[in-house]
């Protein structure tokens, strides 16, 4: 809070469905229940059963108020799976609207998945806070590990579910492009280019 140039950030990765349904609860009418129609795959249809997504619940504190923190979501949809070298793709995109945003830190916290902690994350990361330095410029990252097994912890998990919730179509098989910009819309951020592993970042 008395760093207005500092990011609170915590970050965790779900797989969007296009066909499993949330749990929910809602009232109707006696004479006409809600009813959720168990959606079937065309043998044709081009498009994934599920979306895995990057999320990063991003806040900071403006100096010398008591207002409550500035808080935004950014998301990226993945081109196949998270993945290490799609990790790093997404934290550099990130520091680069931090940047934009005037930040020069990133606390980013975030659970122990094996695209987290890899060699290869690690190093990079090492190796961006490096060029930061050297160049006086730009957003360092600096990883603060949940304890294992605690999802609760994080408090852009409970948005995951909300978020279902509220793209669920209950009648209809969405495209994976629609789905995609429900769920951007239900987190009021633009709907971005997939990540992918063929993607040139610096």
């Amino acid at each position: 809070m008395a760093r207005p140039d500092w990011a609170l950030a915590f970050e965790d990765e779900v797989w969007w469905s296009r066909f499993a349904h949330p749990a929910l609860r809602a009232w109707a009418a006696p004479d006409r229940p809600l009813r959720l129609v168990e959606q079937a795959v065309a043998k044709d249809d081009p498009d994934p059963k599920a979306l895995a997504c990057y999320g990063l619940l991003v806040r900071w504190w403006d100096r010398g108020t008591d207002a409550p923190p500035h808080e935004e979501a950014w998301l990226r949809f993945v081109d196949g799976r998270p993945v290490s070298a799609v990790t790093t793709r997404f934290l550099a995109w990130s520091c680069a609207k931090l940047a934009a945003a005037g930040k020069t830190a990133l606390l980013l916290v975030w659970d122990n998945a094996a695209w987290h902690v890899s060699k290869e994350v690690r190093e990079w990361v090492k190796q961006h806070n490096r060029r930061v330095r050297q160049a006086g410029t730009g957003v360092r990252i600096v990883p603060c590990l949940l304890p294992v097994k605690s999802p609760w912890l994080n408090p852009i998990e409970p948005k995951w579910v909300h978020g279902k919730r509220k793209v669920l179509e209950p009648d209809r098989l969405l495209t994976a492009h629609e789905l995609a910009e429900r769920v951007c819309a239900a987190f009021e951020c633009p709907y971005e280019p997939h990540l992918s592993l063929m993607e040139k970042v610096a």
